[in-house]
């Protein structure tokens, strides 16, 4: 395949998938890795895309952060899988942070029937699907309204400062090369990294189509975490990584 042909699938896969990876190219376009990031360079320099540690994000996108309201309509049956096997983890009694996921608001449908729960969170939705719910305490973090509906912003990080949680459920952009799980926003990454200092006990919802994907942030690793929730199948290095870090795999059925 000649590097013009190369370029455009590339670019075609990063307008389908919304970021790429440098090992799956090489081995979808039957290169070496080298090959790919020389691809990638050419590409970043003509302004078409935007090289990141182990790939490449759109644009004009930036971060490639869709809407609320477009990753709500994206692996809708994965994302309340996910949730309906991690609200079994939260017990009468127990404080929990939710991030501003998508998973997390299907957990907060979940969550309507269970009592004695104390829900910190920065998700409007998942604030607004909980209100009023007899036996809940939802503690709203205040702060700037974003396109996401959520809040984040100076504001809502330090009032994060003044709460502690039993355990935090949060998902994230993916997994990239590295075991490190990575985000998309800055504005959300700086929340949840102040959720998990402040929290006992992580689970972290990944649904197999953020396996390998990017993003340009570091939100943290392995090491920080106790559970990875997901409908995926995990092996090789990634399983490896899992297992040196005592993360234990919750598999949905």
């Amino acid at each position: 395949m000649l590097a013009l042909e190369r370029q455009k699938k590339i670019l075609e896969l990063l307008s389908i998938e919304g970021a790429v990876m440098v090992s799956k190219l090489s081995t979808e376009l039957g290169v070496t890795e080298e090959t790919v990031r020389r691809d990638l360079e050419k590409l970043e320099a003509k302004e078409l895309l935007r090289r990141t540690h182990g790939g490449a994000l759109p644009m004009d996108e930036g971060s490639y952060e869709l809407s609320l309201e477009k990753r709500k309509g994206l692996n809708v049956e994965a994302k309340q899988a996910l949730a309906r096997k991690a609200v079994q983890y939260i017990a009468s009694g127990d404080s929990v942070f939710l991030d501003a996921s998508t998973t997390t608001f299907y957990m907060a449908k979940e969550l309507r029937n269970m009592k004695n729960i104390t829900v910190i969170t920065n998700s409007i939705r998942v604030i607004n699907e909980l209100s009023g719910i007899e036996g809940i305490k939802v503690v709203a973090i205040g702060g700037m309204v974003s396109n996401n509906q959520s809040l984040v912003g100076a504001m809502a990080e330090n009032y994060i400062t003044d709460y502690f949680a039993d355990k935090m459920f949060f998902s994230s952009k993916g997994i990239g090369e590295s075991s490190i799980i990575l985000e998309g926003n800055e504005q959300e990454c700086f929340i949840k990294q102040r959720m998990i200092a402040n929290s006992h006990v992580h689970y972290y919802l990944c649904d197999k189509s953020k396996i390998g994907r990017v993003g340009y942030m570091k939100l943290t690793s392995f090491a920080n975490i106790e559970y990875l929730v997901t409908d995926a199948y995990i092996e090789g290095e990634l399983a490896d990584a899992l297992a040196e870090n005592n993360v234990e795999i919750i598999n949905v059925e």
